[in-house]
């Protein structure tokens, strides 16, 4: 039995939601419609003489943009004496996103409630007995904005987290104990199982690496990934990601691979350093000197397997953000002995 034991915490802090590529649509497509406003000034200051190209500088998009909200994530979990989930208490407190914007009618419940913070815990796909799940809403000055993915950018890396975490303190197979709560649904099943096998799991791994797996379930579409990493000297690099799929039908396979690849690229350096800081109210990162972008040399390989399925398809757009960082994370703590609460990833955290 474990009800006692110390209640786990995630915090995540997320990076700008800034919009890098066509149509910008994460930066430009925002409710406040905020860059509007400044366009329409330069285009009265030369009295509308030409079409107006605004351009920000770099520092401008850092210091001046929106970011994912800060949360934090408070769980209380009990095992049975043969390692089993017997009840889980999930606390959730972050600034939310559509309150107090035009989406807000279709986001937000009549309890005030923006579903979108508690997406991929309280629609888990696994299946805990005595499950409880409470939001807390809180105000900040931060301008807050989505990030691809939105509310599972921290929920699948919290829930992956903890549920990889179990398994090591009830001593089962973290492949295993996903199964085993996940066994209602075959589709679920099939996902976690063809990501381990083409992945070796099980396979003994050299000392200073670790193997890691997790599961998400997002936007209708199954992904589940295998992270392998190398951990020296206080540093880690990510050597290999599988990823196994269902989107229902694969319409065009190759744009599904890309998409997973794009997803691995644009999250690494959210997961192993990057974050935004305030002091005195201002953001302190201002260029890729302090806010540093993904390298090529950073990037590793990549394997994606398509589940055959004659289902209706899904989308790929978004789901293949949110397994990214639980997999580097529980590949982490398998290299290191401990698993890792927050993000980006801290190997000083000693808690």
């Amino acid at each position: 039995m474990c009800p006692s034991r110390p209640r786990p915490s995630r915090c995540s802090r997320f990076p700008p939601a800034l919009g890098r590529a066509a149509g910008g649509s994460r930066r430009r497509g925002n409710p406040a419609a905020d860059w509007t406003r400044e366009l329409a000034h330069a285009a009265k200051a030369i009295n509308g003489r030409a079409p107006v190209h605004l351009i920000w500088t770099r520092e401008d998009d850092i210091k001046g943009g929106f970011y994912r909200p800060m949360v934090l994530h408070r769980i209380r979990v009990g095992l049975t004496a043969g390692g089993a989930i017997w009840g889980w208490e999930h606390h959730l407190a972050s600034k939310p996103i559509f309150t107090g914007t035009p989406f807000e009618a279709t986001s937000v419940n009549k309890e005030g409630l923006d579903i979108t913070s508690v997406e991929g815990v309280a629609d888990t796909p696994y299946a805990i007995p005595d499950f409880h799940v409470v939001q807390h809403n809180v105000d900040s000055p931060a301008p807050v904005l989505w990030w691809r993915s939105i509310g599972h950018t921290h929920t699948a890396f919290v829930m992956e987290t903890v549920i990889d975490e179990l398994s090591t303190i009830a001593g089962i197979d973290p492949v295993a104990f996903r199964l085993d709560l996940l066994k209602d649904d075959a589709r679920n099943v099939a996902v976690v199982k063809l990501a381990a096998e083409q992945a070796d799991w099980g396979k003994a791994m050299p000392k200073g690496k670790g193997r890691g797996i997790a599961f998400h379930k997002s936007f209708g579409t199954r992904v589940a990934m295998v992270a392998e990493v190398t951990v020296e000297d206080q540093a880690v690099k990510v050597e290999r990601m599988v990823a196994a799929i269902d989107v229902g039908i694969a319409v065009n396979p190759d744009v599904l691979t890309a998409q997973i690849e794009g997803a691995i690229g644009f999250a690494l350096s959210m997961v192993l350093r990057n974050r935004i800081t305030l002091k005195d109210g201002m953001v302190e990162q201002s260029n890729f000197d302090d806010y540093e972008p993904t390298r090529m040399r950073e990037m590793p390989r990549v394997e994606v397997h398509i589940v055959k399925s004659t289902q209706a398809p899904t989308g790929i757009g978004e789901p293949g953000l949110p397994p990214v960082a639980p997999a580097i994370g529980n590949a982490v703590a398998a290299a290191i002995g401990r698993h890792l609460r927050g993000l980006p990833l801290d190997l000083s955290q000693t808690t």
